[in-house]
């Protein structure tokens, strides 16, 4: 996309160039969304939360079964796709909806954030952000970064207005600000409150008498109110999880490599380069030709006072960029999403970075073709054959199974929480034997298969939940069916095995 000009503009002069970049982000957000199953695990384990909070009515607790919890996330992403899917059915297109809003509203808030920083450059910003490969793909994916994305970038346009706006205005986009951190901290937690080292660190920069307040009584309140009653009510119901929280979803995941997300000493490196070169295509060297100038950038704004405060444009981007990144980066658990709400801050300095070269918007040829080249993409993944998509398995699992399946219980295998969308059914992770070691919060197993079996019994008169479906691996079998005669019961495969899984239902030994 080297080629530059202002083609829609000029073509299309009834429809404006912002209206074009609109109808593109609508349709890159929902051409191609339902188009796939739910994947797992990811998905299937958003989904599956989400699914049962419908299934119980208990918006409070996030279950990953039954019996047990799942405190891995706050839960505003499982809010979202619940009542999706509540509104549009139990369909992938549901579930990934709130995603692709998501990824519609930071192309929005970009918009009006280079809008206020670089005017003329508003289209451009939209148009990067709305067509690079990580944001793009991001939107068809179901995690809770996207959401993340739109809180963070929420509250960092909101500060954005409250400087660059008129000083009478201030406190009402502080107050915005402190509604998107709370958002964003209902999210993930402290994490979600990451982008604000940028802000504090721009605002000691500036001179003095530029300075305003950012810890306004009234946005904390906000802030309190919104993002603390649940932690206050579950914290409460949950003695320990306090302690959870702090200690394992936070200070382990950025101390340790306990949950082995790339925690060696070049993983940020090996994770991040690619994210960045990869993410930002097709807008990589834009990106490259600002990185060039950088080192420039910021010996003039660390010598000059007076050219710090006079490319305060400049400075707020790269800062929120940047100094993030340094906190990915020392973490020990890298992910590619976790850079995803740090790609607005990217879009703006494509967009500035253009316009200070003099370039506009890019052939509308180009952008079209990007385009179909994603959604190309997109829809291909409906075609892909994976053991990974809970579609699949809930195609197979019918062509196999006659009757009603009501709970799927993978024994000793990967739990296909998808099959809560595909299928409608429960979904269990079991153990063969109790595990004496087991986590109180976030177990790697629900329950083993004795008691799973003594609480279908005390609930179906000692039938076993005849309406439950097993699965175990093809070499676990023989233990298996022995773990089970040893209970007293009889395992009963049903129909020929799919992805080297045995698929069975489980009876008395006394019963047919």
């Amino acid at each position: 996309m080297n080629a530059d000009s202002a083609a829609p503009a000029r073509t299309h002069s009834r429809f404006p160039a912002r209206a074009w970049i609109a109808l593109l982000a609508v349709v890159l957000a929902l051409g191609f969304l339902g188009v796939r199953g739910i994947w797992d695990p990811d998905e299937g384990r958003y989904t599956n939360v989400a699914m049962n909070m419908l299934d119980s009515g208990d918006w409070i607790t996030p279950h990953r079964s039954e019996d047990v919890g799942h405190w891995t996330k706050p839960p505003l992403t499982y809010w979202a796709i619940a009542a999706s899917v509540a509104t549009f059915g139990r369909n992938p297109w549901a579930a990934r909806l709130p995603s692709a809003l998501a990824f519609l509203l930071c192309t929005w808030l970009v918009w009006r954030g280079a809008r206020r920083l670089v005017p003329g450059s508003e289209d451009t910003a939209a148009l990067a952000f709305a067509t690079m490969a990580l944001p793009f793909g991001a939107s068809q994916y179901i995690t809770t970064d996207f959401v993340l994305a739109a809180c963070e970038t929420l509250a960092m346009w909101a500060f954005v207005e409250s400087r660059f706006d008129a000083p009478s205005r201030t406190r009402r986009w502080l107050l915005l600000m402190w509604v998107g951190f709370a958002l964003a901290f209902l999210t993930k937690g402290p994490p979600g409150l990451l982008p604000l080292i940028a802000i504090l660190a721009f605002d000691l920069l500036q001179p003095r008498g530029q300075r305003r307040r950012i810890f306004d009584i009234g946005g904390l309140a906000l802030f309190v109110a919104i993002a603390t009653p649940w932690f206050i009510a579950v914290v409460r119901a949950n003695p320990g999880l306090s302690d959870y929280f702090i200690g394992d979803e936070v200070v382990n995941r950025v101390a340790t490599d306990d949950f082995n997300r790339n925690g060696q000493w070049y993983g940020w490196l090996q994770v991040y380069a690619p994210t960045l070169l990869l993410g930002t295509l097709p807008w990589t060297l834009a990106l490259l030709r600002w990185a060039r100038r950088l080192p420039a950038d910021v010996r003039g704004w660390w010598r000059n006072p007076q050219r710090r405060a006079g490319e305060r444009a400049w400075l707020f981007p790269t800062l929120w960029l940047l100094l993030p990144l340094l906190v990915f980066c020392i973490s020990r658990s890298r992910m590619p999403l976790y850079l995803l709400p740090l790609f607005p801050a990217l879009a703006l300095l494509v967009a500035m970075q253009r316009q200070r070269e003099g370039r506009g918007l890019p052939d509308w040829r180009a952008i079209v073709a990007w385009a179909a080249l994603l959604l190309a993409l997109a829809a291909a993944t409906g075609f892909w054959k994976t053991h990974k998509d809970a579609s699949e398995w809930a195609q197979a699992i019918r062509e196999r199974i006659p009757g009603t399946i009501d709970k799927v219980r993978f024994v000793e295998d990967m739990a296909r929480y998808g099959l809560h969308v595909e299928l409608g059914a429960q979904v269990e992770k079991l153990s063969m034997l109790p595990d004496p070691h087991a986590a109180r919060f976030n177990p790697v197993n629900d329950t083993d298969v004795a008691h799973a079996l003594a609480g279908s019994d005390s609930r179906m008169a000692g039938n076993a939940d005849p309406d439950a479906l097993w699965i175990t691996k093809q070499e676990n079998w023989p233990k298996v069916q022995a773990r089970f005669t040893a209970l007293g019961y009889r395992a009963l495969p049903q129909g020929t095995p799919y992805q080297k899984r045995i698929l069975f239902r489980v009876v008395p030994a006394s019963g047919g």
